[in-house]
């Protein structure tokens, strides 16, 4: 019988997700956005269903007859969105990225029986998986890695586009980056340490501290230096240092006129359309995995890299297809009983496990995801 599957959201990642699943299963779309439903609809024959998703009530009653859901809200709704189905005991792939962290809910899965895998993406997603697989057999000493998914135009005065909410974004931009320094964990400001990172065929991209590492610093707390950067095109980072000493991104409310707001509710409205990627835009996903140590008393550096692009085939955006492709890689190891322990689990752990890790890159490199090692 084919399993019945639940994505919930149907933005460009959403939309690679529900692409790639209903070649094989019988997909439903829930999402608020008429446009995005009947696109699902149209292009992927996928059963749609409009709903607020921050309606846990309606969200529980949607996916009852769901044999599996993907979660791919934004960031405020994804752990609602994910205690909501593992108590309707349904197994959950996250890419919602939430803020809270996703841990305290295992107990809850192992009292429902359900497997939950959350940051199931192209980062955090990837570089945890790729991590947990070389932590198996290395003594690691130090691990880090840069991503940036940039449009290939670069317009003034931005020169950046997202695939997903800017809200999202703009979290990348406030939240203290946690690292890992010398074997304890410090905080410094998101968007610290800028510097300027050479790539082959692109130039000169900028490099700054962001809050990748998330379950990292504590499953991984073995390793005694860790550290992610998000990259941007050159001058992008000033701008945005700008704008948050200004106030655009302060959340209490301000008067303006009769009408009390939130500057940063304001500011990312007005992103929504700066930062929209175009239906034919076309952009890449770039990203460099570093990890050194040693094994068997030899010293080994591993280097991982991933440049993919726009697919003008498909029409999916390279940071939608890096992204949802993992996920829907993670979909398939649950339906396929290749991982099948019950809990809550960060990706690290499925990188522990040989075959889960040797499936996952098999799958991307089939859709053309391809993680070159050097």
């Amino acid at each position: 019988m084919t399993k019945r599957i639940t994505v919930l959201g149907a933005g460009m990642v959403g939309r690679a997700i529900i692409y790639d699943l209903s070649r094989e299963y019988n997909v439903t779309a829930v999402d608020i956005d008429d446009a995005a439903l009947e696109y699902c609809k149209e292009k992927f024959n996928a059963i749609t269903i409009k709903e607020d998703l921050s309606n846990t009530e309606s969200l529980g009653k949607i996916i009852n007859g769901a044999d599996l859901v993907v979660s791919a809200v934004p960031g405020f709704m994804g752990y609602k969105t994910l205690e909501t189905a593992i108590q309707k005991g349904k197994d959950v792939i996250d890419i919602s990225f939430m803020p809270e962290d996703f841990t305290t809910l295992d107990k809850l899965a192992q009292e429902k029986n359900v497997t939950a895998i959350a940051d199931c993406g192209v980062a955090p997603g990837m570089p945890n998986i790729i991590l947990g697989h070389h932590d198996q057999n290395m003594q690691i000493r130090k691990f880090e890695y840069m991503v940036g998914g940039l449009p290939k135009e670069r317009k003034f005065p931005f020169e950046y586009k997202a695939p997903f909410s800017p809200v999202d974004v703009l979290e990348e931009y406030t939240r203290p980056a946690r690292l890992m320094e010398n074997g304890e964990v410090v905080s410094k400001p998101a968007m610290s340490e800028a510097e300027l990172i050479y790539f082959e065929d692109l130039g000169h991209l900028e490099a700054f501290n962001t809050d990748g590492l998330r379950s990292l610093l504590t499953t991984m707390e073995h390793i005694p230096n860790m550290k992610e950067k998000t990259l941007r095109y050159p001058g992008h980072i000033r701008l945005i240092q700008a704008l948050k000493e200004a106030g655009f991104f302060s959340e209490k409310k301000i008067q303006v006129g009769d009408c009390h707001v939130k500057p940063v509710d304001f500011t990312s409205n007005l992103l929504i359309d700066e930062w929209k990627l175009e239906e034919d835009e076309e952009e890449f996903t770039l990203m460099k995995i570093n990890i050194r140590g040693s094994e068997g008393n030899q010293p080994k550096d591993i280097t991982y890299e991933l440049l993919d692009r726009y697919d003008p085939v498909t029409g999916l955006s390279s940071m939608a297809r890096t992204t949802g492709f993992t996920a829907t890689a993670a979909v398939n190891l649950l339906t396929n009983n290749i991982f099948t322990q019950k809990g809550v689990f960060p990706p690290e752990q499925i990188g522990r496990e040989n075959e889960s890790y040797e499936f996952v890159m098999n799958y991307l490199k089939e859709r053309n995801v391809v993680y070159r090692r050097k």
